[in-house]
Formats: structure tokens, C-alpha cells, sequence
């Protein structure tokens, strides 16, 4: 079988379930490619589409905010959305390229390669079977619009929103969302932490804003800090992706008992080493966190689709909002001292995530095709 992979780089999540897809299709034996659709009209339009996101969420996640109610309005409309009709200079381009580069499938972890494809197939073009892959708790506005042969939602539970918002239930697939085979591996914290170099008997706080270090998460970082700079017991791990200015900045201000990070491979060995993970909830580095297993605290909430994934995970007790300051700190400690509560909301990831979406969204890949 011939795959195509469609993601963006708009936030790491889609990538990363693009990259996990691709790593199990090539381990069953397929030809598999990846790539962002942009890049083929010319790399600095995919980099610039990219950047542009990226800077909203870091900079200004209200504004963010009020583009993702703005979109939940507009769907409401009888008509198709601007993401549609921005996408439709793509379809002579991506029809040039897969006339050039076959493929039996096409898997899409972002919505814009799906805008892309429905737009082609509407003005007449041929495109191979088309698979799109949610990577958020909740049918992001103009999901609907789409027009794919399969639709791989995150779990049984959101069908019915899903089928309200227009996807036909006899193409939706509750797979999960799909992590990397290094998320679902049974290595131990204690193993975790020797590989880190980490010591056995400390509590270890995992502080990340997701792949690139947005929302509030530095005053976090900050109150953290302070909180614990007298306890020797505890040490804050933090990550900051690919924010390099949020990396510069807390090394000038790090302090004893605070490890900060740049971007690492070695994402899923941190959350099995530490007690708690801070973060803000990201569709994907939620599941990834939850197939770890790690207990969740989420704060520096944006506005729209990571609202819904903090109220899904809250609502089955796989992690808890911290909706104000005081309200995260006092978590905090409750989850540090509480082992039953760290216990429990483990054992709720376990019996709620599908560690093993990758292959069954591979195997759903081949039925399609074969």
C-alpha cells in the first residue's frame, strides 16, 4: 500500500500523530510519505502559514480564542467556509503531485489537507481514498464541510457530537488518537529515571506548554519556582519546545531545584519519570501523557478545541483544571501528597485511552484500500 501523510505544522500535535501514523505504516511493511501540502507551492508559504499560528497562540491566545467562537458561529451558516475557499488555489498543485507521486490513501491529521482534497473532489478532480484524523477532543468548527471516505475520532463517547455536527455515522471511527510507539511502552519511572540521569527518591513536577512553549505557562513557571525553591524533595522539569525566547529567558532566571529544556526526543521517558505533568491541554500531548501514564494538572487554557480536551479529561478523571492560580497551587500540592489521587487518575488514563490507535488506523487504511 502507497500512503500520503497531509499535516501542518500549526501547533505539534498534528505532526506528531502524522509522524506516528507513518512510523507504524512503515513498520507493517508500506510505502508511506509525509509531508505538508503547502510546502509543494514553496517551503516559505508552508513556514509562513506555520509561523503565523504559532506567534497567535503564543502571543495572543485570546485572539486565538475569538477566532476558533468566531469559526463555531460561522459553521452555523449555509454555506462553506473562507478555510474552504483559502484553499482552493491548492487543487492544481496537489493534482500535479499526485498525478507524479500515486497513492492508494491519503491520511489527514490537520483539517486544511482536508479542505484541500474536498475542494478537489468538488471541482472534479481524481483523488485517491481520503482518511482524516482528529486530534482534539471535540469536532473543530468545519470538520463537517469535509468530504472524506473516514473519519477517526478520538472515542466512542463523541460520536454522537460528530454525527451532530454533520459527519455521517456510518463514516466515523473511534480509534483514538494515535501516539508514537515510544508512548506505549512499559518502562518503569524507576527505569525512566535512571536512562535521565534522574534521582530515585525526589518528586519530580514536568512543566510543558506543549511543542511550542505557549499560553500563560511561564507565570506558571515562575510561581512554581518560588513555591518549592526551599524543598530539596522536589524539582521542576521544564520544557519549553520550540520557544526558544521562553528557553533564553528562564536561563537567566533558573534556579536550584529547575531543569530547563530546549526541544527533546525524550518527551515520553520524562512523563514516565515524573509524578506530575503541567500543561496546557493539547489533543495530543494529552493522549500522549495519558498513555504514559502520568497524572495531569492543565492551566494556561487557550480559547476553543483545548477548553473541550481539558473538559473531557476532567470529566473522566484522567486529569484536573487549575481555572485560577490559587486554584492550580493548592492542585498541586494535593497531587504531590495524595498517592491515591495520582493512583486513581492513572488507572481512569488506562481504562480510557487506546494506546494502540496507530494500528488500528493502519489497519482501517488497508480495508479501505484493499
Amino acid at each position: 500500500m502507497d500512503a500520503l501523510i497531509l499535516s501542518c505544522g500549526t501547533g505539534g500535535g498534528h505532526d506528531s500523530a502524522g509522524k506516528a501514523i507513518l512510523e507504524e505504516l512503515k513498520k507493517r511493511g508500506h510505502h508511506a510519505t509525509m509531508l505538508n501540502p503547502y510546502s509543494l507551492v514553496s517551503p516559505k508559504l508552508a513556514q509562513k502559514i506555520n509561523k503565523t499560528y504559532i506567534s497567535m497562540v503564543q502571543h495572543e491566545p485570546k485572539v486565538f480564542g475569538a477566532c476558533y467562537k468566531l469559526g463555531n458561529l460561522y459553521r452555523r451558516l449555509p454555506f462553506r467556509s473562507p478555510v474552504y475557499f483559502a484553499n482552493h488555489q491548492m487543487n492544481q498543485v496537489m493534482q500535479e503531485y499526485l498525478e507524479n507521486h500515486p497513492y492508494d490513501i491519503v491520511i489527514m491529521p490537520h483539517l486544511f489537507p482536508a479542505e484541500i482534497l474536498t475542494n478537489m473532489k468538488l471541482h472534479g478532480f481524481s483523488v485517491p481514498k481520503t482518511m482524516f484524523v482528529a486530534t482534539d477532543y471535540v469536532c473543530i468548527p468545519f470538520t463537517e464541510e469535509t468530504l472524506c471516505d473516514a473519519y477517526v475520532i478520538p472515542a466512542e463517547d463523541l460520536t454522537q457530537e460528530f454525527v451532530n455536527k454533520g459527519i455521517p455515522r456510518e463514516k466515523i471511527y473511534p480509534l483514538g488518537i494515535p501516539v508514537g510507539s515510544s508512548f506505549s511502552e512499559t518502562e518503569t519511572k524507576e527505569q525512566a529515571r535512571r536512562k535521565l540521569g534522574l534521582e530515585e527518591d525526589k518528586k519530580y513536577i514536568l512543566v510543558a506548554g506543549g511543542s511550542m512553549g505557549g499560553g500563560k505557562i511561564e507565570k506558571v513557571i515562575h510561581r512554581l519556582s518560588k513555591q518549592f525553591e526551599k524543598r530539596e524533595e522536589i524539582e521542576l522539569i521544564v520544557i519549553c519546545g520550540s520557544n526558544q525566547k521562553l528557553y533564553d529567558r528562564l536561563m537567566k532566571h533558573s534556579s536550584q531545584g529547575m531543569m530547563v529544556i530546549e526541544y527533546t526526543e525524550q518527551m515520553a521517558d520524562y512523563m514516565r519519570a515524573c509524578d506530575l505533568f503541567i500543561t496546557k491541554p493539547g489533543g495530543l500531548s494529552s493522549t500522549e501523557a495519558a498513555a504514559c501514564p502520568i497524572p495531569i494538572l492543565y492551566t494556561a487554557v487557550i480559547p476553543g478545541c483545548e477548553s473541550c480536551n481539558a473538559e473531557y479529561f476532567s470529566e473522566h478523571g484522567m486529569g484536573v483544571l487549575g481555572k485560577s492560580p490559587k486554584e492550580l497551587f493548592t492542585k498541586v500540592e494535593e497531587l504531590l501528597e495524595n498517592d491515591e489521587v495520582r493512583r486513581t487518575m492513572i488507572l481512569c488514563q488506562r481504562n480510557t485511552i487506546h494506546k494502540e490507535a496507530a494500528t488500528d488506523i493502519c489497519k482501517l487504511a488497508e480495508q479501505m484500500v484493499h
